[in-house]
């Protein structure tokens, strides 16, 4: 059996059994697993190599980058500034941000910004990876983009400039960057080793990301008419470079590098997260109740945030989704289902999630991103835990 360190309480030694086999799959380096039941922690795990060009090995708090996982603690970050009555989710972004008004989106209000119905998925002219650590190169062009369809009566993912647009409402609204608000305002009292901008102090920490770059030429070579019917609208999209699904893709040319030290220290509030798994399960188990007397978000105004302001085929993905206020709500052939369950996923396999009907708080990251179908590697230990709880 491969070496793991952490353990779990009576109940769940199920779960280390799944961790423990995914170690053993071709499609596992390094990674981590913790679950919260009701504010308790009951599975801290870790395994496997952080570093293969290092050979470290993955410990107790090594840091992995989590990528659109990120996406729901920026979201986290302007529902606490709603829920103190400083962020007003129904006015226009303009009212906070007034540069954002210009060409035609002066009434597009903050809430279209979390619910990807924004229509500013992409940018005309893409910026570099040096703009974008940069900030204020993507705030400016985002301010000055005319949407690509109009706002609110579509949704399509936002998967890189919705940090960028969510984060710069936090910034405007409480005069801090919204990573320093996350740090101050949610990590520091949770105890939480998550970080949208890590400090150089942190960065020995960090696993190393093991990925392959999306061939897009190789799949504009595709005989779509060969594929079957349900994914063929998919591998258009990716395989039209000037498709707005490849666009959004490349808001950012050259693709950003999230191993780069300099891209960890800056702040992409859609994609450079970077946390343990004890510590993202953690924050999920504080926004459904209290731990060790912390609460993140109120009953009700998370009850409003989970609630679906969209559902159906997305226009960037392709495919159907469904979408809570800047919380991803999963569809019914989602491994993590459940009527209550809210969270989000990042590519390649990163997960945190939360069922409040249950009261489950997950968190699973990992260094090797899987770009292969299926990924079964979360869908395994989900399926654990959930066979553990059904015992207890």
């Amino acid at each position: 059996m491969p070496e793991i360190g952490g353990g779990t309480t009576a109940g769940f030694e199920i779960v280390r059994e799944a961790f423990a086999e995914n170690l053993k799959r071709d499609d596992e380096v390094g990674a981590a697993v913790a679950m919260y039941l009701h504010g308790r922690k009951v599975v801290d795990l870790w395994g496997g190599i952080a570093d293969p060009e290092q050979d470290r090995m993955w410990e107790r708090d090594t840091l992995q980058v989590v990528y659109s996982t990120t996406k729901a603690v920026t979201a986290t970050c302007a529902l606490l500034l709603a829920q103190r009555g400083e962020l007003d989710l129904d006015a226009p972004v303009a009212q906070y941000w007034p540069e954002f008004a210009a060409n035609g989106k002066g009434r597009i209000p903050v809430r279209w910004l979390l619910t990807h119905q924004a229509g500013l998925p992409a940018i005309d002219h893409p910026i570099s990876p040096a703009e974008a650590i940069a900030w204020e190169p993507m705030v400016t062009a985002l301010a000055a983009q005319r949407p690509f369809w109009e706002p609110g009566t579509e949704h399509g993912y936002h998967g890189l400039t919705f940090g960028w647009l969510v984060g710069e409402v936090v910034r405007r609204v409480s005069g801090r960057s919204l990573g320093t608000f996350l740090a101050e305002e949610i990590a520091a009292p949770l105890g939480l080793d998550l970080w949208i901008g890590l400090p150089t102090s942190e960065q020995h920490r960090v696993s190393r990301i093991i990925a392959s770059v999306p061939d897009f030429e190789a799949l504009s070579r595709i005989d779509l008419d060969a594929l079957p019917e349900a994914v063929r609208d998919v591998m258009a999209a990716y395989a039209d470079p000037t498709s707005l699904t490849v666009r959004s893709l490349r808001a950012v040319t050259p693709a950003l590098d999230h191993n780069n030290p300099d891209e960890q220290r800056a702040e992409m509030p859609s994609t450079n997260g970077i946390c343990t798994a004890r510590a993202l399960a953690r924050f999920y188990a504080a926004l459904i109740g209290e731990v060790d007397g912390h609460r993140i978000l109120e009953p009700d105004v998370l009850a409003a945030a989970t609630a679906q302001q969209a559902s159906g085929i997305d226009r960037i993905l392709r495919i159907p989704v469904r979408i809570g206020t800047g919380l991803g709500l999963p569809t019914p052939d989602t491994f993590w289902y459940s009527p209550s369950a809210f969270g989000f996923p990042g590519i390649g396999g990163s997960l945190g999630f939360a069922d409040p009907a249950t009261g489950l708080a997950f968190g699973y990251v990992m260094n090797h991103i899987n770009e292969g179908a299926p990924d079964l590697r979360a869908a395994l230990l989900v399926d654990a835990v959930r066979t553990a709880m059904k015992g207890i």
